[in-house]
């Protein structure tokens, strides 16, 4: 069983996700850096990763790019900037197409409890700007999504034994 996502914006540029999965934090941690592991789930349903290049090294580059309906494409990069496994990733990350000011910084901190894992996305705008249009997307759908389809991918990774 998994937790349903809650959305807060705690300041006036950043917004928190956090939900809780059912799967030990290794291998949650795994599924946010493991290109063969993202690749089953990131992206709200309807949209796949076609393209997922990860050096995951401090300074390491990593770009995505997603298709969705239609063959629309949707391309991210950034810069890790703290790879603590399996307690937290840090990263800028800049959309192809962004239509607001500035990279934004994503921190994902991995806390776990009796084999469960409680993560807490961090999204850090560069404006309040931003982060308010950011607010006018479906993001917390996708987001929801997205992370529906992870829990799906931990129960079977977790049930297989698949090493991450």
């Amino acid at each position: 069983m998994t937790g349903s996502l809650t959305v807060t914006t705690p300041s006036d540029r950043e917004i928190v996700l956090r939900r809780d999965f059912d799967a030990p934090r290794p291998l949650v941690y795994a599924a946010f850096t493991t290109p063969d592991l993202l690749t089953r789930w990131y992206g709200a349903r309807g949209w796949h990763l076609v393209d997922c290049e990860i050096d995951l090294r401090v300074g390491g580059a990593w770009r995505f790019v997603s298709q969705g309906p239609g063959g629309a494409r949707m391309g991210q990069s950034g810069v890790y900037r703290v790879v603590d496994p399996p307690e937290r990733l840090v990263y800028t990350e800049m959309f192809d197409d962004q239509s607001y000011p500035g990279e934004s910084l994503i921190s994902h901190e991995f806390t776990e409890r009796d084999g469960r894992t409680l993560l807490t996305s961090t999204i850090l705008y560069a404006t309040r700007e931003g982060r308010d249009k950011v607010l006018t997307y479906p993001m917390a759908r996708g987001a929801g999504e997205s992370f529906d389809r992870l829990a799906e991918v931990l129960a079977l990774t977790h049930v297989e034994g698949e090493a991450p």
